[in-house]
C-alpha cells in the first residue's frame, strides 16, 4: 500500500544490573573472621594460664556434660556437678554425722556411768545407730522402773537422767523423735477406754517435757509417738519388762 511503512517493529527490553553490591556474601565472611579472632584469644588466654587450668579445658573439650570428670563447679574447676557427685557428697556427709552421733552417744553413756546415782540403772540405757539416726533407748526391769507402776509419772532418778541426756542433745540442732512402748499385758479388758496407746504416748510425753527441761528446745522435737506393745523389743517375750521402754532418737540431717 502506497505510503506504508513496511519495516518491523522493534521493542527493546533494558536488562536490570545484579546491583552485586548490595548482596550478603560480605557479612559470612566477616563472622568467619570475628569467629576465627575469638578462637584466637582463647588459645591465647589458655595458653597463659596454669597447668592445671590447661588440664582442666582440656578435660572439659574431651567430655562436656562432665560425667566423672572432676568435683568442681565449673569446668575450670573440675567440670559441671553431676546426680553422682551430689549423691557421693551426701554419703559423705551422712557418714560423718553417723560418726559424730556415734560418738554423742558413747559420751552420754560413760557420762551416766561415771555418776553413782546412776550405777544401778545404767545397764538399762542403751545407744545405739539406727537408719534413723542415734537411738538411746531407756527400759525398765524387773528391780527398776522408770515410771510409777501403770502411769507416766516419772521417778526422780529417771527424771534426771532424761534431763542429762536432754543437755547433751541440745548441743545439735538435729529433729529428735520420742517413743514410748509398752509391753504386751493389756492395760485393759475392753481395749475401749485408757489403753497401752495412751499409757505409752503419755510416757513419751513425760519423757519430752524432762528433756526440754534439761535444756533441749521444744521445736527441735518432730514427733511423739505411742506405739503400745506393737514393736516389741522381744518379741519372743512380750511380756518381757524390757519391752516398757522410751526411745529418743536423734535423726539424721542428711
Amino acid at each position: 500500500m502506497e505510503g506504508q511503512n513496511n519495516e518491523p517493529i522493534i521493542i527493546k527490553k533494558g536488562k536490570k544490573g545484579g546491583h552485586g553490591h548490595h548482596g550478603g556474601a560480605w557479612k559470612v565472611a566477616y563472622a568467619d573472621f570475628v569467629t576465627a579472632m575469638m578462637a584466637l584469644f582463647i588459645v591465647l588466654w589458655v595458653l597463659g594460664q596454669s597447668e592445671e587450668v590447661k588440664e582442666q579445658v582440656a578435660n572439659y573439650f574431651k567430655n562436656p556434660f562432665g560425667v566423672g570428670v572432676g568435683q568442681g563447679s565449673s569446668p575450670i574447676k573440675g567440670g559441671p556437678r553431676t546426680p553422682q557427685t551430689e549423691v557421693d557428697d551426701i554419703m559423705r556427709q551422712r557418714e560423718m554425722e553417723r560418726q559424730a552421733l556415734k560418738t554423742m552417744g558413747d559420751d552420754i553413756i560413760k557420762e551416766l556411768s561415771t555418776s553413782p546415782e546412776f550405777q544401778q540403772i545404767i545397764d538399762q540405757i542403751q545407744a545405739e545407730i539406727t537408719d534413723e539416726g542415734l537411738k538411746i533407748e531407756v527400759m525398765d526391769t524387773q528391780e527398776d522402773a522408770f515410771f510409777e507402776v501403770g502411769t507416766s509419772t516419772l521417778k526422780p532418778s529417771a527424771n534426771k537422767m532424761l534431763q542429762i541426756i536432754g543437755k547433751e542433745l541440745s548441743k545439735l540442732n538435729n529433729r529428735v523423735v520420742i517413743e514410748g512402748h509398752t509391753d504386751a499385758r493389756p492395760y485393759s479388758t475392753t481395749g475401749q477406754g485408757y489403753s497401752n496407746f495412751e499409757l505409752s504416748s503419755d510416757r513419751a510425753n513425760s519423757a519430752r517435757r524432762s528433756l526440754i527441761a534439761g535444756g533441749i528446745l521444744a521445736t527441735q522435737i518432730e514427733q511423739v509417738r505411742g506405739w503400745a506393745d506393737n514393736k516389741l523389743k522381744l518379741p519372743d517375750e512380750p511380756y518381757s519388762e524390757k519391752n516398757r521402754r522410751i526411745s529418743i532418737i536423734v535423726k539424721f540431717k542428711y
